[in-house]
C-alpha cells in the first residue's frame, strides 16, 4: 500500500501537473487548493473546481461576500489578490500562463441575492501578455446566462491607474464604473466592480453581468475559471 502510494505521488510530481484539468486526469478528483506548473517555469497555488462540468476547472476570479477590495491598480491585478479560500485574483501573468494555447475554454458561474443561477461558457479564452496589456480574445458563447462577454473580445485590461479601454470619450472606464476588466467602451459585464448586495444598485457599478440581472443589479457570487478543451 505504501509503496504504491509513493510510486503514485512520485510520478504526480514527476509530471508536474500544468492544469486543475491534468490533476484531475492523475486522479485528483476532490475540489480546493493544488499547486501547479502551467508553463513549466514558476509553480503557483489555484483553487480547483473538480466538481462543475465534468471538473478540471482552474478557478481565477471569484466573488461571495464582499470582504476583499477589487477596485484595485494594475500591479495587484498582474500578480493576483485575495485568498483563495474566499474572494480573489489568481494574477493577470497567471492567467495569461493559463490561457496560452488554443484549446482553452471558459465558464463563468454566476449567483443573484435571490437564488437564482446562471452559466455562461466560452469554447475561445485567451489573454495576451502584459506587453500587449493583457488583450483578451473570447468566444464561441453557450449557456444560460447570455452573453454579457459581448463587445470584449479584442479589448486590452484597464484598471485605476491604467487605462486602456476603447471608449472614445476623455474618462478611464475602470475609474467610472469602479472595477478592472476587458473595457471597451465601456461594459456589458464588470465583475470585479464594487460588492453592492442585490437590486438598487447605481448604474454599471457593481457586480454586472448585464444579460443576466442588468447594470442596476450587484450579483452575490461568481467565479471565472478555465480549463483545456477534452
Amino acid at each position: 500500500m505504501f509503496v504504491c502510494l509513493f510510486f503514485f505521488l512520485y510520478h504526480l510530481i514527476d509530471i508536474e501537473p500544468s492544469s486543475c484539468a491534468e490533476l484531475l486526469r492523475h486522479g485528483w478528483n476532490s475540489s480546493g487548493v493544488y499547486t501547479i506548473n502551467p508553463d513549466g517555469g514558476k509553480p503557483v497555488q489555484v483553487l480547483c473546481d473538480m466538481i462543475t462540468d465534468g471538473g478540471g476547472w482552474t478557478v481565477f476570479q471569484r466573488r461571495l461576500d464582499g470582504s476583499v477590495d477589487f477596485f484595485l491598480g494594475w500591479e495587484s491585478y498582474k500578480y493576483g489578490f485575495g485568498n483563495l479560500n474566499g474572494e480573489f485574483w489568481l494574477g493577470n501573468d497567471n492567467l495569461h500562463h493559463l490561457t496560452d494555447s488554443d484549446d482553452v475554454m471558459l465558464r463563468v458561474d454566476l449567483e443573484d441575492f435571490e437564488g437564482n443561477i446562471a452559466y455562461a461558457e466560452y469554447t475561445t479564452f485567451k489573454v495576451a501578455d502584459e506587453a500587449d496589456k493583457y488583450r483578451l480574445l473570447i468566444g464561441g458563447y453557450s449557456g444560460t446566462a447570455g452573453d454579457s462577454m459581448l463587445g470584449h473580445d479584442s479589448m486590452r485590461f484597464s484598471t485605476k491607474d491604467q487605462d486602456n479601454d476603447h471608449g472614445n470619450h476623455t474618462s478611464n472606464c475602470a475609474e467610472r464604473y469602479k472595477g478592472a476588466w476587458w473595457y471597451n467602451d465601456c461594459h456589458r459585464s464588470n465583475l470585479n466592480g464594487l460588492y453592492l448586495h442585490g437590486p438598487g444598485a447605481p448604474f454599471g457599478i457593481g457586480v454586472n453581468w448585464y444579460a443576466f440581472r442588468g447594470y442596476h443589479y450587484s450579483l452575490k457570487r461568481t467565479e471565472m475559471k478555465v480549463k483545456t478543451k477534452a
